[in-house]
């Protein structure tokens, strides 16, 4: 017997954990965030302690492991490839490399983190810092992290929209700027190296730790990235954006949704999110799911066929077989 698709119901990162977030997850989404600064809600994980879950609170780890093809396809292997996170940037983040499998399964025993953005609203005048200034040498770059303020002048910053997408490899030098809310869809994986926090301090007066050594071993200096331009394909059902097609994970966006059809594909699973609020009508039983703006709802690989009305949403998946 098929599955029926899964709403999730998310984790959070919020406080001391977040100190640059704000509470646009509540004011645009309506979403019940623990705490006045926080910054993401982890629609999709299975990050330990940050387990995204089912309506009756079963993480999605634990049904995972009760039935990996049924839920994740056949063409997935272990350990679950995705997470997908809203992020709310009330202040800027600090400037921060991921590394790539290599290094983070030698290193850290962990996946690497390879990443994108869709930028759902940015106030005017606000920035990402997307990659370093062409032309910088690592030791130039070394130099200006161990004096801090000085790294600044390296970075590129570029204005943003909504409706903008950046693609992320890991190496990329990066930052999410203050007044933007976004979608991000990653690697599972933690690993976070910091390059610099802007010298912003706690309550107690201390700075975030910093991992220049190994941000420097990892940071890619010969890619210069440039937002993604999307690729539109016919839709009698809606306007289809396709925005990536990587290695570890695809990303489209749907615009006007009357009644899309999406079913299972035994080799993988995908999960979408709304923007807007929408509904699902289940196609065996004509039943009809509401969704709220902001609800991510996971499609397991082997899901009974459903239609999708909303505004605008995103459809993620993970690169498979």
């Amino acid at each position: 017997m098929s599955y029926q698709p899964i709403p999730l119901f998310p984790a959070y990162r919020s406080g001391a954990a977040t100190p640059w977030g704000g509470d646009s997850l509540k004011t645009h989404f309506g979403k019940d965030i623990p705490d006045p600064r926080t910054g993401e809600s982890l629609e999709m994980s299975v990050i330990p302690g940050l387990n995204s879950r089912d309506a009756k609170g079963n993480a999605l780890e634990d049904l995972l492991a009760h039935d990996w093809v049924g839920l994740a396809g056949t063409g997935v292997e272990k350990p679950f490839p995705l997470l997908l996170k809203l992020i709310d940037a009330r202040d800027r983040l600090s400037v921060q490399v991921h590394p790539d499998d290599a290094y983070a399964q030698r290193v850290e025993n962990k996946l690497g983190k390879t990443e994108a953005w869709a930028i759902l609203h940015a106030e005017p005048g606000a920035q990402l810092v997307y990659g370093v200034r062409a032309g910088t040498t690592r030791e130039v770059l070394a130099a200006a992290a161990q004096n801090g303020a000085d790294i600044e002048g390296l970075l590129r910053f570029v204005p943003v929209k909504s409706g903008d997408v950046f693609y992320i490899p890991a190496g990329t030098v990066h930052a999410i700027g203050q007044g933007i809310l976004l979608y991000e869809i990653q690697q599972s994986s933690d690993v976070t190296y910091r390059f610099y926090d802007w010298n912003r301090r706690d309550k107690d007066g201390h700075l975030r730790p910093l991992h220049i050594r190994q941000a420097l071993d990892v940071t890619r200096l010969d890619y210069q990235p440039e937002a993604v331009v999307p690729q539109i394909v016919p839709d009698l059902h809606c306007q289809r954006d396709i925005l990536l097609d990587t290695a570890y994970f695809g990303l489209q966006r749907l615009t006007d949704c009357r009644d899309v059809p999406f079913t299972g594909d035994i080799t993988h699973f995908s999960v979408l999110t709304v923007l807007t609020e929408g509904c699902l009508c289940l196609s065996d039983t004509k039943e009809t799911l509401p969704l709220a703006a902001g609800q991510t709802v996971f499609i397991p690989a082997d899901c009974a066929p459903f239609t999708l009305t909303c505004g605008q949403c995103l459809v993620a998946a993970p690169a498979h077989k």
